[in-house]
């Protein structure tokens, strides 16, 4: 499926903006899940591109206000259009971070003995970094039941833990739960940010899964989507991993000046 993906982030301010470093994790990359046909990238100043750790594409752009400006908005705009495979399962280039480097103890994500002990209802304690998928699929679909989707119930700092204990979410809070289950079990796990196209669902049109490994040795994970409990398809575009949200945000940044900053985020989805 070829989908037309629209981002649009506005910031709004109260007082004159003197000084803006962003960095945005918005340029999704062709792949064995999709192929990028057309993408752009408009920022307020010049964009400067490069690789992080994790082979996402990254852009980052600086804003340094003069005396006289009187700046008080800016615009953030990714557009273009995205051939979706359905591919969930595939093989981690030799480039990338081992495995087991996703077994690490992230905020967002972290291990626990709580976590640990509701993933064993699902999966076994990994011995060798082989994982079954009917039993991931299954710890997906209980992780969902237990952290039941509730829009504005928690927040980009929400940790997997205080989700789990709260019941209540959004996708990325599920992917989180589901990565720091797998981690606690000793099978690799991975946050991803991408969107994801439904006609009667645009709230997740911003959206987040994960990749838990399936085999170390050969560097095969898969994509699964926690808030619907199953494998990632053709509706999904992968835009960016790491090993929670604070590893691959949309947009991070620093400022300086601005007074009071209000966001205003509208993304669109449409089949070509």
């Amino acid at each position: 499926m070829k989908l037309h993906v629209r981002h649009i982030t506005d910031y709004r301010y109260t007082e004159p903006l003197r000084y803006a470093l962003q960095t945005l994790w918005l340029t999704p990359q062709s792949g064995p899940a999709q192929t990028v046909d057309y993408w752009s990238l408009g920022a307020p100043e010049k964009l400067f591109t490069q690789r992080d750790a994790f082979g996402n594409t990254i852009s980052s752009y600086t804003f340094v206000g003069k005396d006289a400006d009187n700046v008080r908005w800016s615009l953030v705009n990714a557009a273009g259009d995205v051939e979706t495979l359905g591919v969930a399962e595939f093989n981690d280039a030799e480039t990338l971070p081992h495995p087991y480097f996703f077994l690490r103890a992230t905020h967002l994500a972290e291990p626990h003995f709580e976590l640990a002990e509701f993933g064993r209802r699902f999966i076994p304690q990994s011995l060798d970094g082989t994982a079954g998928l009917p039993a991931l699929l299954a710890l997906s679909q209980g992780v969902a039941d237990a952290v039941s989707y509730r829009k504005n119930s928690t927040s980009v700092t929400t940790t997997a833990l205080e989700a789990f204990k709260s019941g209540a979410g959004v996708c990325q809070d599920q992917a989180h739960v589901m990565v720091a289950i797998c981690r606690s079990l000793g099978y690799p796990a991975r946050y991803v940010s991408g969107y994801f196209y439904a006609a009667n669902e645009p709230d997740l049109a911003s959206h987040a899964w994960c990749d838990v490994c399936l085999d170390v040795a050969t560097r095969r994970w898969v994509s699964i989507d926690v808030t619907h409990s199953c494998l990632i398809d053709q509706r999904h575009v992968r835009l960016a991993m790491g090993t929670d949200y604070n590893a691959c945000p949309p947009i991070k940044g620093v400022r300086q000046g601005g007074g009071d900053e209000s966001m205003t985020v509208e993304i669109t989805i449409q089949p070509v």
